[in-house]
C-alpha cells in the first residue's frame, strides 16, 4: 500500500515536470496509472477511517472494562468488610454463647439452693398472708363493736339531753363522744355541773359493759386567753377539765382508773374558727375517746402470734 502510495505520488510529479514533448499515448498511460492511484487513496482513506472507528470504540471498550473493573474492585473490598464483621459478629456469638454455658452451670449448681429458698419464701407468705387475714379479722370484729358501742351510746345518751350537746361518731377504730362546754363545766372554771354528772353516769354504764376498752378524755378551749389565781392559760384549763371528767368517772361512777386517761389539747386542733363566737363555742368541748387497749395493738402486731 506504501508502494502504491509513492508511485501515485511520482506520477503526479512527472507530469508537471515532464516537458511537453510526452507523446499522448504515454500521457494517457500515466492517467490511467494516476487515477488508480487515487482509487487507491481513496480506499486507503475509507481503511484509516474504519480503523480510526474502531479504535475509538475500543477506546470507548476499555473505559467501560476500567469502570467495571473498579466496580468490582468497590464490591469486593464491601464484601471482604461484610465478611470481617461477619468474622467479628461469629467471635462475639461464641464468647456469648461459652459465657451462657458458664451461667447454665452455675445454675445448675445453685439450683438446689434455689430451690430451697423459694420454698422458705413461699412459707414466709404463707405466715404473712395468714397474719394479714388475722388483722384483717380483727379490724372487722374492731368495726363491729364500735359500731354497736356508738349504737348503743346514742341509744343512752338520747333521752332527755339534746343533740347539739351531744355529738356520738366512730372514727376508724374509735368511738368519740363530743361534749359542749356549756353543759359540762361552769363559766370559766373546770368544776363540772350536776346535768354534766348525768351525762357521765350513763356513759359510764357502757364504758362498763365493755372491760376490754381504755377510756381517754381530751380537753380543748378557744383561743381567748386566760390567767386567774388557779388557772395558768389554756393549756391548764384544758388539762383541768379533762381531769375533772376523769375523776368523776372514777369516784362517782366507779370506773377503773386504770382505764382512764386525761389529756388536754389546749386552743389547738379546732373544729371551727375562733374568729365567731359560734366557732368559739365549738371549739370549747371534752371529746370522751373509746379505745381499745394498747397491749391488744401490741398483740396484733406481735409476729409471734401469727397462727401456724
Amino acid at each position: 500500500m506504501t508502494h502504491r502510495l509513492s508511485l501515485s505520488l511520482l506520477l503526479m510529479a512527472a507530469i508537471f515536470l515532464l516537458p511537453s514533448c510526452v507523446s499522448k499515448k504515454e500521457f494517457i498511460a500515466l492517467q490511467t496509472e494516476l487515477d488508480a492511484a487515487n482509487k487507491d487513496l481513496g480506499r486507503m482513506g475509507e481503511s484509516l477511517n474504519d480503523y480510526m472507528n474502531r479504535l475509538s470504540a475500543c477506546e470507548d471498550e476499555k473505559r467501560q472494562l476500567r469502570s467495571r473493573v473498579q466496580s468490582a474492585e468497590s464490591s469486593l473490598q464491601i464484601r471482604e468488610e461484610q465478611v470481617n464483621d461477619l468474622k467479628d459478629l461469629i467471635a462475639d456469638l461464641r464468647t456469648q454463647r461459652d459465657a451462657q454455658l458458664n451461667q447454665v452451670d452455675d445454675l445448675t449448681t445453685l439450683s438446689q439452693s434455689a430451690s430451697d429458698n423459694i420454698k422458705e419464701t413461699l412459707s414466709q407468705l404463707q405466715n404473712k398472708d395468714k397474719y394479714i387475714q388475722m388483722l384483717q379479722a380483727a379490724k372487722t370484729r374492731a368495726d363491729s363493736i364500735n359500731l354497736a358501742l356508738a349504737v348503743n351510746l346514742k341509744g343512752v345518751l338520747s333521752d332527755g339531753i339534746e343533740d347539739e350537746d351531744v355529738e356520738v361518731k366512730v372514727d376508724k377504730t374509735v368511738v368519740f363522744v363530743n361534749l359542749s362546754d356549756k353543759m359540762l363545766y361552769k363559766s370559766g372554771s373546770a368544776e363540772i355541773t350536776s346535768r354534766a354528772d348525768e351525762v357521765l353516769g350513763k356513759i359510764a354504764k357502757i364504758i362498763k359493759s365493755r372491760p376490754g376498752l381504755e377510756v381517754m378524755v381530751e380537753g380543748y378551749t378557744d383561743n381567748q386567753p386566760i390567767n386567774t389565781a388557779c388557772i395558768k392559760d389554756n393549756w391548764d384549763l384544758s388539762v383541768k377539765r379533762a381531769t375533772s371528767v376523769v375523776r368523776a368517772l372514777q369516784v362517782n361512777h366507779n370506773i377503773d382508773p386504770n382505764r382512764l386517761i386525761a389529756a388536754g389539747r389546749g386552743e389547738y386542733n379546732t373544729l371551727a374558727d375562733n374568729a365567731t363566737a359560734e366557732g368559739r363555742a365549738m371549739n370549747r368541748r371534752t371529746r370522751i375517746i373509746i379505745l381499745p387497749k394498747l397491749d391488744q395493738f401490741y398483740d396484733l402486731l406481735n409476729p409471734n402470734n401469727v397462727p401456724e
